[in-house]
């Protein structure tokens, strides 16, 4: 392409101050360096994570920034090294990576890569520590290595997947973070088996995501526990068959779901990060073979407690990150799993709005009105 090389400039919705409207600029993008890849980005959605890093609450404020990390986009120019990644390729950025050579890239079990795992305070590539965005030649910080809030952007080629050409990004874009954070949860990691009773603990994106995935396994009860009655509703487009609200009830949540269940769900998954619901979430599964799946981020002085006797009652805790998935090497077939009608993406999409009214999503989101608003670059 005739930017290979050049610097890019382009809009970008830059976050200056904590908790302050992000405000349109013209950005210059630099080329990508060793293992980078530029990518055009043309679709991209909010999620709760943006919107907690921009409110900088509970961690070290890093601006000015560009914020986003659920994105699909166009691959404009690749940097040396990279090998699996060409101009013109659709893919998807992602906040974590698979550089393929750490022992978690190795590990059949794991996708927590050691070089490319998140990073939340991290502010430029891992190359050379440097920013590719800078406005008059001030740099602007990167967020988890994918900054999507900006028409162009700078990747490591290991934080991106290579999807399917035919797949539309407006659709598929959702499927890099919280989407697959919550089906993953429940099909890679609680693993329902057909007909089997599901728990699932918090009704946000990641939650509805992880009661998808328990549709999708065959679940016959999928329990949804939100302290919003409101969610019930909207929950029930996921698979949802049963509403519990803990306000509703006297008695300890997890006895609740005990005697609904003759003695406690098969699976239950946790999407809150509140870890009053993951002891609920942990105890409320059946003795003997019940698993439970710890997927929201406690705060750092939180504590789990519970008695050992669940454990030797064969209840199982588990926990997990980005849903298991492997970012290049799994993400694909996720999209693949929508292209064949066995995933529904769309019910996820509540709202759409054009680039230059980005504050909107940040006030549906804020508001608790919207489960997904895409982002339309080019508009």
């Amino acid at each position: 392409m005739s930017t290979t090389g050049q610097i890019i400039r382009c809009k970008a919705a830059v976050a200056w101050e904590a908790g302050k409207p992000l405000v349109m600029e013209e950005v210059e993008v630099a080329p990508p360096q060793k293992h980078e890849v530029r990518i055009k980005i043309l679709f991209t959605s909010l999620c709760h994570t943006d919107v907690y890093f921009w409110e900088a609450k509970g961690q070290t404020p890093l601006f000015p920034r560009i914020f986003g990390h659920e994105a699909g986009g166009i691959v404009e120019s690749i940097g040396e090294g990279v090998t699996d990644l060409a101009p013109g390729d659709h893919v998807l950025p992602i906040f974590t990576g698979e550089c393929g050579d750490c022992p978690h890239c190795h590990s059949e079990e794991s996708n927590m890569c050691d070089l490319l795992r998140i990073n939340t305070e991290r502010g430029g590539m891992i190359h050379d520590g440097e920013s590719r965005f800078s406005i008059n030649g001030k740099p602007i910080h990167h967020f988890v290595g994918t900054s999507t809030f900006s028409e162009y952007t700078v990747v490591h080629s290991g934080q991106v997947a290579k999807i399917n050409p035919d797949a539309p990004l407006d659709k598929v874009c959702i499927v890099s973070c919280g989407i697959s954070t919550g089906l993953g949860a429940t099909l890679n990691v609680a693993k329902p088996k057909k007909g089997q009773s599901v728990a699932i603990f918090g009704l946000g994106a990641v939650g509805l995501a992880a009661a998808e995935g328990a549709r999708i396994a065959g679940a016959s009860r999928i329990i949804g526990v939100d302290l919003n009655s409101k969610r019930f509703d909207e929950a029930k487009k996921f698979g949802v068959t049963e509403f519990v609200n803990p306000k509703d009830h006297d008695k300890p949540v997890q006895q609740v779901i005990a005697e609904m269940t003759d003695g406690g769900v098969d699976r239950s998954v946790e999407c809150t990060g509140s870890v009053q619901a993951m002891i609920q979430a942990f105890e409320c599964v059946h003795d003997g073979w019940g698993v439970a799946v710890l997927v929201g981020v406690p705060s750092k002085d939180d504590a789990f407690k519970t008695h050992p006797m669940n454990f030797l009652n064969e209840r199982t805790l588990k926990g997990t990150f980005f849903g298991n998935y492997k970012p290049k090497t799994d993400i694909p077939g996720v999209v693949e799993k929508y292209m064949n009608k066995e995933l529904e993406l769309e019910k996820f999409i509540t709202h759409t709005v054009p680039f230059s009214e980005i504050n909107k999503a940040f006030d549906y989101m804020l508001k608790g009105e919207s489960i997904r608003c895409i982002i339309t670059m080019g508009a």
